[in-house]
């Protein structure tokens, strides 16, 4: 089996300190939420120059705060230097933070170290009495350790203190400035954080992954019902929307889904070509209470009147739609993206098979906005786990992007955007501000902190972001597949304020556009964040090649225990999937083996081979989906899979608990199985949309 290795040496975890703190994961980040990265000149006072939240500014005033400190005793200096640097830990967001609440110093380590500690090595020494033993009786100019932490008037300025002015006792500073070193939390000893070495050497690579088909139709997206129940959604590109009852694992039941009565049905607003057409929903996080359902699709303005939106080709970008060449006989901005917002017509307390059916006239126009080229639009809506906020991925617009969108913080082009679609904004505001919608801004979009970008872009740099997900147990994970265009398809850990890069680079290495009549980004303007995963075209399938990247989801079912942590992907074409081990833990480092798959001969519904191979027929990959017993499901072309035991398939895993006997089809008789409708040209055109560099 082949491994793939990344050797990326970055660290790159994201959201906000709160969520951070909340979810109690060691994890690098900074204090101001973004990623560490590299220094792009070399810190000269703080010993930080591999991954650092600082750079040579931020170096410059740490050292001249030393040095206005006025400490005359070496030891003692060396240990305030160290404190104040520790600014630029990697791990600064949590060193400076206890619940939630920000603060001066950093956390010092003060407690024996238990046998759960996530730095067993660093947090032994209890660095917090080595601070007070050495620096209590020495005089510091504007100390760092305030009375302000103790809930006390300020410090006059320029005023001299030693800690003795202060705390009455040793253990009195410590109980306010140390903390222990636990399983979920770091503390500062001195040193740069390091977590303790562990790996997930002793799990084995699975041996294969075993999938089960379930249904005949073609979908594009999945999403499992906010009420916690078996029920799930599923969407095709056509427009319409399915409510469905998912069938336990082992009950060899195939998917209960009446085609000729959807939950939602958008045919009459959606423009549905190989390229266009529903590319995503979303359900709100209080959905069964509120009943409320967001859908992203494409539409035509010369068709339909309330396609309106702003080109995405527009002044402010520095780009005249007037002077675009016609991209498939189509006028720029002639096909939009739309982000709209429907309601339920009737809810039910209960999980009764009472389905209720979706309004089809749309409660609010969420985002419209013109396209200037017909590939490259991405689509995929998400709410945030935990700040409930939609998250909007949006492509480059296709063609190598060479109006240089990407990489442009004007155009949302090749952008994530994050909405608060609950805060909803007056005629006057949008106008105002400028929006696309009826959206709000939440106030800790980086634009705050970068005053090129626009208020709505949470990352930027992508290429076509083709299916996002958070990890289900450690929702700061925020993985993204970012489709290549010559060389690399990438999977990217998306952090606030990130470059992912293109089209200065592709994948890890520099690109070169094709055109470029938008201008080029030089390589030393930006600090890119580098992929975490991803494969080089031409590692794969030599005969038929590489289409493009589909992004999947950790895998965190109990179904097959040898997955479980593994972030899954594959390639459109289907032939080849992946599985990448984070290792260490909490690193962002990872592992990649190329994994097996075959289709349990059991399965509900009878699988097709590729000819001459072990490979389920599945066709085109073009999304991964997963329901609320976190187990995984491949949407294809050919079908609905879904991961079962390895065991059905002859693969072993030791974890893996017996089951009682084969699985053995039943045929529900009210079910309407879907036999083919899915299955004409346009599905099978549909990686035009996903690959884009087939479209000039």
């Amino acid at each position: 089996m082949a491994v793939h290795h990344t050797t990326m040496n970055i660290f790159i975890i994201f959201i906000s300190v709160t969520l951070l703190i909340t979810h109690a994961l060691s994890l690098p980040l900074c204090t101001d939420s973004s990623a560490p990265l590299k220094p792009k000149t070399p810190l000269v006072f703080c010993n930080y120059n591999g991954s650092s939240c600082c750079d040579s500014i931020q170096d410059k005033n740490i050292q001249k705060q030393f040095v206005s400190m006025n400490v005359s005793q070496p030891a003692c200096a060396s240990l305030l230097k160290s404190i104040l640097c520790s600014r630029c830990d990697p791990f600064s967001a949590e060193l400076f933070t206890i619940k939630t609440v920000p603060r001066q110093v950093p956390v010092l380590c003060n407690s024996t170290v238990s046998s759960n500690s996530s730095q067993t090595n660093q947090a032994n020494n209890n660095f917090c009495e080595k601070v007070w033993d050495t620096c209590q009786n020495v005089s510091v100019r504007n100390s760092p350790f305030s009375p302000l932490l103790q809930g006390q008037a300020p410090t006059p300025a320029n005023s001299s203190n030693k800690l003795t002015d202060i705390w009455q006792s040793r253990s009195d500073f410590c109980n306010v400035v140390g903390g222990p070193s636990l399983q979920d939390s770091v503390c500062f000893n001195g040193e740069k954080v390091q977590l303790n070495i562990t790996t997930n050497s002793t799990k084995s690579p699975p041996t294969g992954m075993c999938l089960e088909k379930i249904g005949n139709g073609s979908y594009l997206d999945m999403a499992g019902h906010t009420d916690g129940s078996n029920r799930a959604f599923f969407s095709n590109q056509k427009g319409q929307i399915w409510l469905v009852t998912v069938p336990e694992i082992g009950s060899g039941r195939r998917l209960d889904l009446d085609e000729s009565n959807p939950f939602l049905d958008l045919t009459d607003e959606v423009y549905f070509d190989t390229q266009f057409g529903l590319m995503s929903i979303a359900l709100h996080p209080n959905f069964a209470q509120n009943g409320r359902l967001f859908a992203s699709f494409n539409c035509d303005k010369s068709k339909n009147p309330s396609c309106s939106g702003r080109c995405a080709c527009n002044s402010d970008v520095k780009c005249d739609p007037s002077k675009l060449p016609a991209d498939d006989a189509a006028e720029p901005c002639r096909y939009q993206t739309v982000v709209a917002e429907y309601t339920v017509n009737g809810t039910s307390s209960s999980r009764a098979s009472v389905i209720p059916v979706a309004s089809p006239v749309e409660t609010r126009r969420i985002f419209t906005m013109g396209l200037p080229f017909t590939s490259h639009h991405g689509g995929q809506i998400l709410f945030g786990p935990d700040d409930g906020y939609l998250y909007f991925m949006m492509g480059d617009g296709g063609g190598g992007d060479p109006y240089n969108f990407a990489q442009n913080k004007k155009s949302l082009l090749g952008k994530i955007m994050r909405f608060d679609v609950d805060k909803i904004p007056s005629e006057s505001e949008i106008t105002s501000l400028g929006l696309w919608g009826s959206y709000s801004i939440p106030r800790d979009n980086p634009y705050l902190e970068d005053k090129d970008l626009l208020p709505e872009i949470w990352a930027l740099g992508f290429s076509n972001p083709w299916r996002c997900s958070f990890d289900a147990e450690r929702p700061s994970y925020f993985m993204c597949a970012d489709v290549g265009q010559n060389e690399y398809e990438e999977v990217d850990m998306i952090t606030r304020n990130g470059n992912y890069g293109w089209r200065v680079y592709e994948g890890p290495t520099t690109y070169t556009p094709e055109k470029s009549p938008g201008g080029n980004t030089s390589v030393t303007s930006i600090n890119p964040v580098f992929p975490v995963m991803g494969y080089k075209h031409s590692d794969i399938n030599k005969n038929e090649g590489s289409a493009s990247i589909t992004g999947g989801f950790f895998y965190r079912s109990t179904t097959d225990p040898c997955l479980h942590g593994s972030y899954l992907y594959g390639d459109l074409y289907a032939h080849e999937m992946w599985a990448g081990v984070e290792t260490p833990e909490n690193s962002g480092i990872f592992t990649v083996n190329n994994i097996s798959f075959t289709c349990a001969k059991d399965s509900p519904e009878p699988c097709s081979l590729v000819p001459g191979s072990s490979l389920p027929a599945l066709g085109y990959l073009f999304s991964f989906g997963q329901d609320n017993n976190k187990d995984i499901y491949l949407l294809s072309s050919s079908g609905v899979y879904r991961v079962v035991p390895p065991s059905r398939c002859g693969y072993t895993c030791e974890y893996e608990t017996p089951t009682t006997g084969p699985v053995t089809p039943t045929r529900d008789s009210s079910a309407n199985i879907s036999k083919g409708s899915c299955k004409s040209l346009f599905v099978f055109l549909f990686f035009f949309f996903v690959l884009g560099y087939l479209t000039p």
